[in-house]
């Protein structure tokens, strides 16, 4: 056996509860009102191996969020029915080493999206979804994932409420200046489609058989669409900590301010982790110490 088949129980076990050890350095996200009040305590693991192994521990019924880790699910979503030439004709895939809301990085740019793991780039791709209006795009967008993936992704109206309620003035600069540099072409459809992605709720098992479609081959999903989506996970799925964790972790990886983390392990399988506590940048800090002690005990790095 090699890689992640490796794992054993008492080794997983042990490892999670190291993770847990880091949640008192991070903090839950209190911008919008329903991610203030969860528990920073919170903690879920589930893992997904091409074997057909799973791992699960911890708080696994909890449901949250995925907030920005949509972002790699809607850039494959866009690839796969649009292709690779148009949509990365809409972003680039340069790392930002500014925060995922900045309007700075953007106007320094031009305008043009430096990257989709951003929100620059994610808004300007909401605006690119099939679809009439917000809702019907967030709709088909979700049963596809649910579909392919065998998820149950749910629109959290609760938490879209509260997004909208404390809608992110940097978001509705970044929304803005995109329309006037005419990279969107409906800055409230896309604003809203945004949005109500963001809030696509699930457990943490729905999340690592998300990470499935990029872990290994699958026959809805075009080999080369899935390597876009990994490569720019691991530029820049992390924000401006995405080269440091290339280096100590060496996985695609995706994070948001919900507490998920979503970490690639190609050819092999899917970790999928829950904590709320996040650290400055945005990542969740005893998810991020769970996969960084994971993939160095294992050998996971894509550079080993």
């Amino acid at each position: 056996m090699t890689g992640i088949d490796r794992l054993n129980a008492v080794e997983f076990s042990n490892w999670v509860q190291l993770g847990k050890t880091q949640i008192h350095l991070g903090r839950v996200a209190d911008r919008i009102p329903q991610l203030a009040i969860v528990d920073p305590r919170l903690f879920a693991v589930h893992i997904c191996c091409k074997s057909g192994k799973t791992y699960s521990e911890g708080d696994i019924s909890s449901l949250f969020p995925l907030m920005s880790v949509i972002k790699p699910f809607s850039l494959l979503y866009l690839l796969e029915h649009l292709g690779a030439e148009k949509v990365l004709a809409w972003v680039g895939v340069e790392a930002s080493d500014a925060p995922f809301n900045s309007l700075e990085q953007l106007v320094a740019d031009g305008g043009q999206p430096r990257n989709p793991m951003i929100n620059s780039g994610a808004i300007a791709l909401a605006d690119k979804l099939p679809g009439t209006d917000a809702n019907h795009r967030t709709q088909s967008f979700c049963q596809w994932l649910n579909q392919l993936a065998g998820c149950h992704l749910k629109l959290d109206e609760v938490m879209l409420a509260a997004v909208r309620q404390s809608r992110s003035p940097a978001n509705q600069a970044i929304a803005n200046y995109l329309a006037d540099k005419q990279q969107i072409e409906n800055l409230d459809i896309a604003l809203d489609t945004y949005e109500q992605i963001c809030c696509l709720s699930g457990q943490v098992a729905d999340l690592a058989l998300l990470g499935k479609l990029l872990a290994w081959e699958h026959d809805e999903i075009k080999l080369p669409h899935r390597q876009i989506v990994n490569a720019i996970m691991l530029t820049c799925g992390l924000y401006q900590a995405s080269s440091l964790f290339a280096v100590k972790i060496g996985l695609p990886m995706k994070s948001g301010i919900g507490g998920g983390l979503l970490a690639i392990v190609p050819g092999q399988g899917a970790i999928a982790c829950y904590s709320p506590a996040l650290d400055s940048i945005g990542n969740p800090v005893g998810a991020i110490a769970f996969v960084e002690v994971l993939s160095q005990k294992l050998g996971l790095s894509i550079f080993s």
